[in-house]
């Protein structure tokens, strides 16, 4: 199955926090999964660290996307028509993307934000 991991779920699993839930760590680490990681989330990271809204991450998001066999998933221009057509239940720019994402590519999202699943993506909460 393939996976997108929502960016407060990519930070958790970077940092071993333990808002990570277990069953999220089993779906993250089962070999069958694909788990993708959005170029919106290294855009989120790197505008909210510069603003000062989050620490620096413990390594570089390309070197943890790489040492954990993650996939990157670059935002295209299919994913950024698909947002003309969101309903705006979800105000969050980098949010919104992420959903347009799970959506065009099929996939489910591994996040805590309980909006999404208003958008009839798969949510895995």
């Amino acid at each position: 199955m393939r996976v997108l991991l929502d960016t407060n779920v990519l930070l958790w699993w970077m940092t071993g926090s333990d808002r990570l839930k277990p069953r999220w760590e089993t779906v993250i680490t089962d070999p069958l999964n694909t788990i993708l990681v959005s170029a919106v989330s290294a855009a989120e990271i790197g505008i909210k660290t510069s603003i000062g809204k989050l620490p620096l991450p413990p390594e570089p998001l390309g070197g943890a996307i790489l040492t954990a066999g993650f996939q990157e998933l670059p935002f295209t221009i299919a994913h950024g028509e698909a947002l003309t057509s969101l309903p705006w239940y979800h105000k969050d720019p980098f949010d919104r993307m992420i959903i347009a994402q799970g959506i065009v590519e099929g996939c489910p999202i591994l996040t805590v934000d309980h909006v999404f699943k208003q958008y009839g993506v798969q949510v895995i909460g």
